[in-house]
């Protein structure tokens, strides 16, 4: 399984339903990077992505983007391939 980065805050609930998301396919960690907690992350998101918004998830090397991003991406049927390193 590829590793699942998440910039996220402690309060959003689109990062709390892409966080179940991600755990209803198996996922059982994921590297949470709390911009609310450290905003100089915010900043180094920013610059990664291009947005501002959270959450912003990684899995493996490829830029998901927000939760919205997520759950297109799985309704196409291309979230599992991405998580087993297949796509």
């Amino acid at each position: 399984m590829q590793t699942v980065k998440m910039y996220a805050t402690g309060t959003c609930p689109y990062c709390l339903r892409a966080k179940q998301i991600l755990r209803d396919k198996g996922v059982e960690r994921i590297d949470e990077i709390r911009v609310d907690l450290d905003p100089a992350q915010r900043q180094i998101m920013m610059e990664i992505t291009g947005r501002r918004t959270v959450p912003q998830i990684f899995i493996g090397d490829t830029h998901v983007g927000g939760h919205d991003d997520l759950v297109a991406l799985e309704q196409r049927g291309g979230l599992d391939p991405l998580l087993a390193g297949n796509a």
